[in-house]
């Protein structure tokens, strides 16, 4: 009501942006408008499991409110049904989101360090660090500095030390989180990925070394949830 206070805008103008607040019924979803005043980001689209029809339905009430959209977990092939309603959506296929930026989301107050073990786990690093990067926070890349070539990441120390937070994901048995741990003041949340032989049981063993982590400041999220890492970091880089 500021802006009406101001005159920006009509009072009739502010009850149109207004309208379908706190949600927006769409039967088959409930599209939450009140969550970046709530949260700080908006209601982000997970991309699985919906038609191409549904996103797009989503998409349109989220911008339609203003907020800046963002849809994960997108296949390419979805991505370029989704182009032709959604004409100003970007998409980067490694880290499989689409997303499109209305206005500039709130600066987060350092960096946030993304570290993936192996090439292998580059695509949930990617999905950490673009996530971490739309909700406004700097992100440095470091990629391919697992514990089989430990000196690797010896030589990024400095980079790490200057990160407010860290995302570390890794693969096989998981051993890089409680490593960077051990050098860096940071917190470091862990992000444990599928890559990995049989015993690996598909991330499970990398999560459970990333639990039973020693060094303290270790907190682990789900198998190969790099997009869930990324919301705590930028909370954490917002505070």
């Amino acid at each position: 009501m500021q802006r009406v206070a101001r005159g920006e805008i009509t009072p009739e103008q502010a009850l149109q942006e207004i309208e379908g607040f706190p949600w927006e019924d769409l039967d088959f979803a409930c599209v939450d408008h009140h969550r970046p005043w709530r949260k700080g980001f908006p209601e982000i689209i997970y991309g699985e499991g919906k038609t191409p029809e549904q996103i797009i339905k989503i998409a349109q009430s989220i911008l339609k409110s203003g907020a800046n959209l963002i849809i994960t977990r997108l296949e390419v092939t979805s991505f370029r049904k989704l182009k032709v309603k959604l004409a100003k959506l970007k998409y980067q296929p490694q880290a499989r989101i689409a997303y499109w930026l209305q206005e500039p989301a709130e600066k987060g107050k350092g960096t946030i360090a993304v570290i993936s073990a192996g090439t292998s786990d580059i695509p949930v690093a990617e999905e950490a660090a673009l996530t971490a990067e739309l909700l406004g926070n700097n992100v440095e890349r470091v990629y391919d500095v697992g514990v089989a070539g430990l000196h690797r990441l010896i030589g990024q120390i400095d980079k790490l030390r200057m990160a407010r937070v860290i995302i570390v994901v890794a693969g096989m048995e998981g051993a890089l989180p409680s490593v960077v741990a051990g050098l860096v003041r940071a917190p470091i949340i862990a992000v444990p990925t599928s890559i990995g032989y049989g015993a690996s049981f598909r991330g499970l063993a990398a999560l459970l070394a990333m639990l039973n982590s020693c060094p303290g400041g270790v907190a682990a999220v789900n198998i190969d949830n790099g997009f869930g890492a990324a919301i705590v970091a930028s909370l954490i880089n917002h505070l």
